[in-house]
């Protein structure tokens, strides 16, 4: 089952971007899901899969959470 996201998430991953910030902004969603960098700016795309197994936590507005997993 896929873990549920909406855009305008704010996902913390395992490992930080380049610029050394580890949020992400979820911009676009289906089979591959779109994400821009809190800390520079820059837009990446990765397969659901990929990005699901890489999530730490989830925000949305004020509230945060860790993802289910099966």
């Amino acid at each position: 089952m896929p873990i549920h996201l909406e855009i305008d998430d704010v996902l913390t991953l395992k490992k930080p971007h380049a610029c050394g910030t580890n949020a992400w902004q979820v911009y676009r969603l289906g089979a591959d899901i779109g994400l821009r960098c809190k800390g520079c700016q820059r837009m990446i795309m990765l397969p659901r899969q990929k990005l699901e197994r890489r999530i730490r936590t989830i925000t949305r507005g004020e509230k945060t959470f860790k993802p289910e997993r099966e």
